[in-house]
């Protein structure tokens, strides 16, 4: 009875829904519970349709540019409901280390070459930082 009530009380804030069933890359690490304190960054690609391959390819051989830090987390994508989008996982201990690790990753020979072959492949492309509640395995 009573998640009957609570469920009836969310349904009136909750404006909209959408669900996905997504894969993770064979390349990217498995996402493995974190000591923290961190913050994440979830970044979702909407790919031109018939691109994924062509995303996947590259992002195998670039991912080596984003490990060194452990910050890459996980990527995954749509298998079942909006198609051709990507989301990858990263962790950092702020927004200042999150910075020097991007602006890092731009010093390192090939990775300029990854983004070039991948930005004509997105269509639109979103960036939210969030911060794990005290449950998560990822701090």
């Amino acid at each position: 009875q009573e998640y009957l009530e609570f469920r009836k009380e969310r349904s009136r804030m909750l404006l909209s829904r959408r669900n996905q069933l997504l894969l993770e890359f064979s390349f990217w690490n498995e996402p493995q519970p974190r000591r923290g304190p961190n913050i994440y960054e979830l970044r979702t690609y909407k790919l031109k349709p018939g691109t994924m391959i062509e995303w996947g390819n590259n992002w195998a051989r670039a991912i080596k540019y984003r490990q060194e830090n452990q910050e890459a987390v996980g990527g995954f994508f749509s298998q079942i409901g909006e198609l051709y989008v990507v989301h990858h996982l990263w962790a950092y201990r702020d927004l200042q280390s999150r910075e020097e690790t991007r602006n890092a990753a731009w010093r390192k020979r090939g990775w300029d070459e990854n983004v070039y072959y991948t930005v004509p492949l997105i269509r639109t492309m979103e960036s939210r930082i969030m911060i794990p509640l005290k449950i998560s395995p990822l701090q």
